[in-house]
């Protein structure tokens, strides 16, 4: 009974102290409001309106009556930056970095959306030198990941190679793909260059850092087979298999090529057959088919392409199908199949593209490195009609 009273009595208290309370916020935040300048208001009213330009220009007209709104002066640069105006986002944080009193902190964010800033405005050289300044700061994880943006753009393989081995794992991200990658550049451009010991070197650094590194396989059996030793190009073009199958489209006509040179044909398509069997591709098709029609005709290329297009149906496969089926149909008929051949194909050209798996850009031909989103190996060998039929 006693310890109800005391809760009785308690409660007045509390409801009094939570009313002293509630008038000094209030009075904080009157306080606080009352410090703002005018044109800051009209700025958030001018976006509620949705007006974002003069928005900006009542934001700007806070910022240089009260010099001390630093975040109010990053939100507009970043704002600037996102519209594309690069220019007047560079003089806000340029601005910042040589206002006086700033706080440590405060002048490396302003610098590092500076280096941002020279980024997006393609300035790479100015960007480089800011995010270089910043590493080993509270910033020194983004100053790495813009660095190793810049080094790619400008394929400054060995400084990407460096950077990308300093920057911390993330969700068992370690970077051994993007860093061989980048070793395959390298030993591209040394193939190019006919500097066959040096790509080799390179390769194999790609495949140390990265095992599975079927671009650096293909390199491999391309660099052996440009040599003149095609039975060691084959055996690595074959272990593309273990390393990831759906690959082996790449390798196709290469692999039945080296087995022409040597005198196994037949060898060499029953071989892809076997990969078309277990690994369906439209590419892999397409090169069964062709080397099929050269060593074996053109009945046994319609069957292979009839089998094929009853297992896995597809415009591509029907398109192809029609061409197998001109080459044996008799005179007569051919132009019927042609001209039906004529409209399938005008849709085809449509769904046989390659696309990207992280942003879904579309493209003709096959990229290690995405165009439109930067990441590496990021495109599927496979054609977006196999997607759309992929479960």
């Amino acid at each position: 009974m006693e310890f109800e009273l005391w809760w009785l009595l308690a409660f007045p208290l509390f409801f009094v102290l939570g009313w002293v309370a509630a008038r000094v916020d209030i009075r904080h935040v009157v306080r606080e409001s009352r410090a703002l300048p005018k044109s800051y208001f009209r700025g958030l009213n001018f976006l509620l309106n949705e007006q974002p330009d003069k928005a900006i220009d009542a934001f700007l007209e806070a910022a240089k009556v009260d010099s001390e709104t630093a975040e109010l002066h990053f939100a507009l640069g970043n704002l600037f930056r996102r519209r594309g105006e690069t220019d007047r986002a560079i003089r806000m944080h340029q601005n910042l970095i040589d206002r006086e009193g700033l706080n440590e902190e405060q002048r490396l964010h302003a610098l590092a959306e500076l280096g941002h800033d020279y980024l997006k405005a393609g300035l790479l050289d100015r960007a480089e030198e800011i995010f270089v300044r910043l590493r080993g700061t509270s910033h020194n994880e983004s100053a790495l990941n813009f660095l190793l943006e810049i080094y790619q753009q400008e394929k400054e393989w060995r400084k990407a190679i460096d950077i990308a081995r300093q920057l911390p794992e993330h969700a068992g991200h370690l970077w051994q793909k993007e860093i061989a990658n980048f070793f395959c550049e390298l030993a591209a451009a040394e193939i190019n260059n006919s500097r066959p010991e040096e790509a080799r070197k390179l390769i194999e650094e790609a495949l140390s850092t990265h095992r599975k590194s079927v671009r650096a396989t293909i390199l491999l059996g391309d660099l052996l087979a440009a040599g003149g030793d095609l039975e060691g190009a084959i055996d690595a073009w074959k272990r593309i298999e273990q390393q990831n199958p759906v690959y082996i489209a790449l390798v196709a006509v290469r692999l039945m090529d080296a087995c022409r040179k040597l005198g196994r044909g037949e060898q060499g398509l029953q071989l892809l057959r076997a990969y078309l069997e277990q690994q369906p591709s439209l590419d892999l098709l397409d090169a069964v088919f062709q080397w099929s029609l050269d060593v074996e005709g053109p009945e046994a290329a319609y069957q292979l392409v009839r089998d094929e297009l009853r297992r896995n149906p597809t415009l591509l496969g029907l398109d192809k199908l029609l061409e197998a089926q001109i080459l044996v149909a008799p005179p007569e008929r051919r132009a019927d199949l042609e001209l039906v051949k004529n409209l399938i194909h005008n849709h085809t050209r449509k769904v046989a593209r390659y696309r990207c798996d992280n942003c879904g850009f579309k493209a003709r031909q096959f990229y290690w490195r995405c165009p439109g989103c930067g990441g590496w190996e990021t495109y599927p060998p496979k054609r977006t009609e196999e997607f759309d039929l992929t479960p």
